[in-house]
């Protein structure tokens, strides 16, 4: 199935950053959608293409420059299938298991602020002071974003 996406549409990224295609590195799908939506025009107003988060830290980890990453995805316009080969190829082939582990293991533990947090979970509704993670928060963040695009 093929469509496209018109310039004027804004699409919410909702690939959560604890997401990971067959390489195993979680965070790599979101990045791609956010750039490719970038590339299209159609990232949501609000969302960095790549920002120096998590998407830094997935660009980092897998030994990646951020100006090649940004220009393959916005020149080439790869699948994501097609990125996660042009990351392997960035990297001799190969990416050892324990450096993707490295990776999803800082991911997976970062926290947001004591404060931040705070903020998102009330912005959300979450009564559970201790959800702090920033995988969990920034997910509930887009689906706030998509439920008020929905809503206007």
């Amino acid at each position: 199935m093929t469509s496209s996406v018109s310039s004027t549409t804004k699409v919410v990224p909702l690939i959560s950053s604890g997401t990971a295609g067959p390489l195993g590195a979680i965070h790599l799908p979101r990045l791609w959608a956010k750039l490719t939506l970038a590339a299209a025009g159609a990232l949501a107003d609000g969302y960095d293409s790549a920002g120096a988060g998590f998407d830094q830290m997935t660009i980092d980890a897998l030994n990646l420059k951020r100006d090649e990453v940004i220009a393959y995805v916005t020149d080439s316009k790869p699948t994501y299938v097609q990125f996660e080969s042009w990351v392997l190829e960035k990297n001799g082939g190969n990416i050892p298991a324990a450096a993707i582990e490295k990776h999803n293991a800082a991911i997976r533990g970062y926290n947001h602020s004591d404060e931040l947090a705070a903020t998102m979970r009330a912005a959300s509704g979450v009564k559970d002071a201790h959800i702090k993670d920033a995988v969990t928060l920034n997910t509930l963040e887009d689906l706030d974003e998509l439920h008020g695009l929905i809503e206007k």
